[in-house]
């Protein structure tokens, strides 16, 4: 910006946004102190460089604030974990099934796992058979987005919550 742009000429535009045109640096400077303003590069790959007549500090200003606007809106997707077991209780499955339904409502993801220990790993089908059950329970609030899948001795699967109707 102001004398820090090295081109003998430039493509001026005006703070209004018109353009001036092709311009010998000099004069484009004096334009911008005239105003009061500076001179700004917009495109420096371009030939001949683009520049505008602008106050530089009040852009950098309104850019700060557009990118803390777009920050804002952007949605945090967060993972919950729910642990079970193959030979869960009818108790501590619906327990387990409300608090899945809590984290979905809420907006999160849920993993899902079911770990395996010792002879379990026979019977993984049983696993399988849980986390079906589970997912069939908590259809309302959300899908599946990975299937039950047996990675080492765990067991484990995800679930996305169902976009809101409107």
């Amino acid at each position: 910006m102001n004398e820090g742009i090295k081109d003998k000429e430039v493509r001026l535009i005006d703070e209004d946004g018109s353009m001036i045109g092709i311009v010998p640096l000099e004069e484009a400077q004096r334009l911008a102190e005239a105003k009061d303003l500076d001179l700004v590069v917009i495109a420096s790959n371009a030939t001949p460089t683009v520049c505008k007549i602008t106050d530089y500090s009040k852009n950098e200003f309104e850019r700060s604030k557009r990118e803390k606007e777009a920050k804002k809106k952007q949605k945090q997707v967060s993972l919950k974990e729910v642990r079970l077991s193959a030979t869960i209780e009818e108790h501590d499955f619906e327990f387990k099934m409300k608090n899945a339904c809590k984290f979905l409502q809420s907006g999160s993801k849920v993993k899902v796992s079911i770990r395996f220990k010792g002879r379990e790993m026979r019977y993984t089908t049983i696993g399988q058979e849980v986390l079906d059950k589970f997912a069939q329970a908590v259809k309302e609030v959300g899908t599946v987005e990975k299937q039950p899948k047996l990675e080492g001795r765990s067991m484990t699967m995800i679930l996305v919550p169902v976009p809101a109707t409107k």
